[in-house]
């Protein structure tokens, strides 16, 4: 028995600790390799990536400190590469990106090592890293398109490597289909680099304890999360409630409408006992643009959404026992379940931000106490695309801006942070601006933008772009512009997010919140990003923290007059700490 009442079988504990630490502790070190080695922005600062550990039959056993929204597919990403291919030697190296086998979108590419030991397979190695271009025809790749064909290169699981020799044909196919082969070529070598270190790890470990213990240890270790899992579930109450949101659209403007279409997505969760089950039945069908997810794609965003209200000490290591214990449904070709050729390239994060926030919503129905209110909902996605007057070299900058994360009982929202199934970092200014031919003019906080409540909404970013002495290609993906993020208990929604343009004359023309737009030499992008939902009635906040609050700039004196009832907000502020009531 662990400390916590989980039963280890088959092992002595000392032995299977070590041995699952070192799984976890080669996930973690692919990434640092990773992060190393990557050319992209995106990639080497950012951290738009996850590296995993997988069993010879493409279970996940290990993730490192990544991404949540990948904890649904990634497993689906090394089973393709298993179900296509029985005749995987040492030395192979598989790639692909495709959604409808075990991808996520298109951008999203998976590149798979198996591990042998002599001619036995141990298992697989996987990274899978945001690619900022994978052609389309849209600089990176984040067009408003209604067939899957429009949005890219899409690779079936193919060897990029066989027996240790590179295939020149792959390559040659993949390069010639990116705007940026150069920058692509050095974020391929690093994820088969990360994965080769995982490998190493992995015979390592096999030659310390033998192959059979190494095997009988990765499944064990998914046992031991479902275990813990179900220990969890098993001690919270039973309970059965549902939630409704809808999106903005889908990026394509109808014959006849001024903007894109909302449509609805709707959700039942149930526990019972020691499982649990989300039920999306009733949710519109699936749509013409690219906000269609496949059904593990779905499946993430419950997965994050319930990881972090059963376990948020996290006693049980996220794996592919993990999710044993849910059941995910969504009936199949409606916008969570799509079906090909269906476009999906916002959906990967679009749709498991909105499926994550949707089940605290749910979920608060019946354990109100272990919720966060609504979060940014968005992963707010600006690219820019063009030829580089500095260089004349071609460039595609990718970002994702950061909003409020939602309040809980007895905590705020913390500003301006990847939420939800995100997890990736800011890139710092100096390095977009070393790498792209753009400057930074603002980068802030968004007063009011997080929703008032006894525990007050994280505080979104507000940011403006000048595209310098060229004609750039920007597109965008952006929710949460219609529906702001909400709140719980009586705290109050967010600030909706903003998006516009304006020329080098200051001349201000709307931008889409999804789709592609030319910004000229000169020109801005001006973004607010959503702001979070606060938590509990606002009039019941502590008036110290109101105060820190009206002196910190978070909220104004007029939001504190309207929201929280506050008579003389400049009275309050010239309270000494800890004397406002």
């Amino acid at each position: 028995m662990n400390d916590h009442g989980a039963r280890v079988s088959g092992f002595d504990p000392a032995t299977f600790v070590v041995i699952r630490n070192s799984l976890y502790a080669a996930a973690e070190e692919m990434k640092i390799v990773l992060a190393k080695t990557a050319y992209s922005p995106i990639l080497k600062v950012a951290g738009d990536y996850s590296c995993g550990i997988f069993d010879a039959a493409g279970r996940m056993v290990a993730q490192g400190p990544d991404l949540p929204i990948h904890l649904g597919s990634m497993p689906d990403a090394v089973r393709a590469v298993v179900t296509a291919h029985d005749d995987i030697v040492d030395g192979d190296v598989f790639i692909h990106n495709d959604p409808y086998f075990g991808g996520s979108h298109l951008p999203d590419v998976n590149v798979v090592t198996p591990a042998f030991h002599g001619d036995e397979l141990i298992g697989f190695a996987c990274v899978r890293a945001h690619w900022p271009d994978v052609g389309s025809a849209t600089p990176g790749s984040y067009g408003a398109v209604t067939e899957i064909y429009g949005e890219g290169l899409r690779l079936p699981p193919v060897r990029l490597h066989s027996a240790g020799v590179p295939n020149r044909d792959i390559d040659a196919i993949i390069f010639a289909n990116v705007r940026t082969p150069e920058e692509r070529r050095g974020d391929l070598g690093a994820q088969v680099a990360a994965n080769r270190r995982a490998v190493h790890r992995l015979r390592t470990l096999v030659d310390r304890y033998g192959l059979e213990t190494i095997r009988n240890a990765m499944a064990e270790v998914m046992d031991y999360s479902e275990r813990m899992m179900r220990t969890l579930l098993a001690r919270l109450p039973d309970g059965e409630s549902g939630f409704e949101d809808f999106c903005d659209g889908d990026g394509i403007i109808e014959e006849g409408d001024d903007e894109d279409r909302p449509f609805t997505i709707r959700l039942r969760v149930s526990k019972r006992g020691d499982s649990i089950t989300a039920d999306f039945t009733g949710t519109d069908p699936q749509v013409a643009g690219p906000m269609n997810a496949p059904l593990s794609v779905t499946a993430s965003g419950v997965y994050c959404a319930l990881k972090t209200i059963i376990d948020p000490e996290g006693l049980a290591p996220p794996n592919s026992g993990c999710w044993r214990a849910i059941t995910v449904t969504a009936p199949e070709g409606c916008v969570l379940n799509a079906t090909f050729p269906s476009p999906v390239v916002y959906a990967n994060h679009e749709i498991s931000h909105r499926v994550c926030d949707m089940m605290f919503g749910a979920v608060s129905g019946f354990w109100p106490d272990n919720v966060m209110a609504c979060s940014q909902g968005t992963s707010a996605i600006i690219t820019f695309g063009g030829a580089d007057p500095r260089t004349g070299r071609r460039y595609v900058s990718y970002e994702t801006i950061k909003g409020g994360l939602g309040a809980r009982p007895g905590k705020d929202g913390i500003n301006a942070v990847a939420s939800g199934i995100s997890n990736t970092m800011n890139t710092p200014i100096e390095i977009l601006e070393m790498s792209f031919p753009v400057r930074v003019e603002e980068y802030a906080l968004t007063p009011d933008s997080g929703g008032a409540g006894t525990w007050r909404g994280g505080l979104a970013a507000q940011r403006i772009w000048r595209v310098l002495d060229h004609r750039s290609r920007a597109s965008s993906c952006l929710e949460r512009t219609r529906s702001a993020p909400f709140g719980l208990h009586g705290g109050q929604s967010g600030q909706a997010a903003r998006i516009w343009a304006e020329d080098a004359e200051g001349q201000v023309r709307p931008a889409p919140g999804k789709g592609g737009f030319d910004v000229p030499a000169g020109g801005r992008i001006h973004l607010h990003v959503p702001g979070s939902g606060g938590y509990g009635p606002p009039e019941r906040r502590d008036r110290a923290a109101l105060r820190d609050d009206l002196l910190d700039g978070y909220v104004t004196p007029q939001r504190a007059r309207s929201d929280y009832g506050v008579a003389d907000p400049e009275a309050l502020m010239h309270d000494e700490p800890g004397v406002a009531e």
